[in-house]
């Protein structure tokens, strides 16, 4: 397979850094705005303000992914309880234990970064608590595994073996490279698919982001086009960094 990925160097990693750095304060601000009694409308809202405020963009709004029939409405995905991904912030009022994904992208002088967290609402269960650490656990694992001379599927098979065999990995989403476009090649599978994928190699910048379900790993798409939503309707919570591949570690960008 042939995969067209573009490396990231010079000023444009200059940008994409800085990028990453906003979209990281972003995240941190947006938590602590969220609490009982709060819509997933004003946390929208909250996002779209504190960006353009930077003179930046919300890389997701009005953007028109492959398949879509009209482009997100939303300046950042907000996904409550068993909405798996790509919410759309409206009227729903959050409540004492909800937990809530926001997904978010800066576009900084062209160079778009991509990040997520799971925030609980007020108290949540211990059941709730172990689904976060075990999903912020899988990022980190994958993270790890992104090593310079080493494969996608490495990470994919580091992201898998992270998870205890009671939770499940949503298998139908995945991690993807990004920067110049908010997707961009190669697709980066949360679970061993037996494909190989890309060598990795030194400017190759990827969106790794584990969605992990406390029951079963199918999900469906709402009516909105957009959401996706377990089909059980357990829980479900989405960790994501962006990281540049180096001769070592992996960076991780989208951190303050």
């Amino acid at each position: 397979m042939r995969y067209n990925i573009k490396l990231k160097q010079g000023k444009d990693l200059e940008n994409l850094r800085e990028s990453g750095k906003r979209l990281a304060r972003i995240l941190r601000e947006t938590s602590a705005i969220i609490k009982p009694g709060v819509t997933t409308k004003e946390i929208n809202d909250f996002v779209y303000k504190k960006i353009t405020e930077m003179g930046d963009k919300p890389a997701f709004l009005n953007y028109k992914p492959f398949g879509a029939h009209y482009p997100y409405p939303g300046s950042i995905c907000i996904s409550v309880n068993d909405q798996v991904v790509h919410g759309i912030g409206g009227y729903y009022i959050l409540k004492e234990g909800d937990i809530v994904g926001i997904d978010g992208g800066v576009n900084h002088k062209g160079m778009i970064s991509d990040s997520a967290i799971t925030v609980p609402v007020g108290k949540i269960s211990d059941e709730d608590k172990k689904l976060l650490d075990v999903t912020k656990t899988a990022l980190m694992a994958g993270i790890k595994a992104a090593k310079c001379g080493k494969y996608v599927n490495d990470i994919s098979k580091a992201i898998e073996k992270s998870v205890p065999k009671k939770y499940s990995i949503v298998k139908i989403l995945s991690g993807h490279g990004v920067g110049y476009k908010v997707h961009e090649d190669p697709y980066v599978p949360n679970f061993d698919d037996g494909v190989l994928g890309p060598k990795l190699v030194p400017g190759m910048v990827l969106a790794i982001e584990p969605m992990i379900n406390l029951g079963t790993d199918e999900v469906y798409l709402e009516e909105d086009g957009y959401t996706f939503t377990t089909k059980d309707h357990k829980k479900s919570a989405h960790f994501e960094h962006t990281i540049l591949i180096t001769e070592g570690d992996a960076e991780i960008l989208t951190k303050e």
